[in-house]
Parts: C-alpha cells; structure tokens; sequence
C-alpha cells in the first residue's frame, strides 16, 4: 500500500490530507495550533480521529507519544547515539516491541523496521510532486495509521532539532 503525504508548508497548525496511490483522501492529519505542546489527530474521511499524536512536555529528550482511544500505543524518540544518520526508536506500549526508524529523515527518504524486517519506506524517489513523499507499507499485516503516525512524529522531531 502506497500513501502519499504533501509536506505541511507553514509549520504547525496546517491540516493536510494523505491520499492512497488513486488519489483518493484516506486519512487527514490536523495540526492542532495554539496548543502547549505540538499535537497532531489522525482522522479518516469522516472526521473520525484514529490517532492522537502528542509531543511529551517534560522529557529529557525530544519525545512524541501516539495514542490511539486514549489508550499509549508508542512513543517515538531520537536513539542517544547516532552520527550519521537520522535513528529514531518507538517503543511499542506492549513494552515488547521496539521498531527502528533510519535514514534521511528531513530528506524524506528513510525506512521503519522490525527485528530487521522492513515494514514501511518513506521516500520522494518515486514521485514527481514538488513537496511530496510517499510512504509504501511494505507489509501487508502492519498497521498503516500507526505507520503514517511514526513518519509524522519522526520528521517533526527531526525539523524541532533542525530549528524549523
């Protein structure tokens, strides 16, 4: 399943819509503006919200928490060491399942892993849209909503550590 994501233009506040590889609106993420901390909603076409994303206000190091029915699902953080590339870590909430985000996360070309098993690609390679990227689930039993969630969450915190 192939998604594409049109890069928010103005920053935090900005709603923009996530289209399936048709061109058909799936999910919309709001950006929830005059906020304390950074907080996104993933809706479906019906406004339904699938999953909230919240930056964690007192943590010692850039953290974001996705919550789905008020219930943690994970929680998205840069890994301490790493010097070439962009890691990020998100700990599932089963406290057992750890998936790993590597790459060029503010070129928009990285990939989220499983125990080595690739499960989704983030890239603009395959598109001619000006400021847009796609995300490829890879597998067919991922969840996509949490997916597109770690992209939002891993390219934010990337771009608050750029200092946009």
């Amino acid at each position: 399943m192939r998604f594409l994501v049109r890069d928010r233009i103005l920053g935090i506040g900005d709603d923009y819509w996530i289209e399936d590889e048709r061109g058909n609106r799936v999910f919309l993420v709001d950006g929830k503006a005059l906020r304390l901390r950074d907080t996104f909603e993933l809706k479906d076409t019906e406004g339904r919200v699938l999953i909230d994303i919240r930056r964690k206000m007192f943590a010692l190091r850039d953290t974001m928490v996705i919550e789905r029915d008020d219930e943690p699902l994970a929680t998205v953080r840069r890994k301490r060491l790493s010097l070439l590339r962009n890691h990020y870590r998100v700990a599932l909430a089963d406290g057992s399942t750890e998936l790993d985000v590597s790459g060029r996360v503010l070129d928009r070309e990285f990939a989220v892993e499983y125990d080595g098993e690739l499960l989704a690609v983030i890239s603009r390679r395959w598109l001619t849209l000006r400021d847009t990227y796609g995300v490829d689930v890879v597998r067919e039993d991922a969840d996509p909503a949490l997916l597109i969630a770690v992209a939002v969450c891993v390219i934010h915190l990337a771009e608050k550590e750029r200092g946009d």
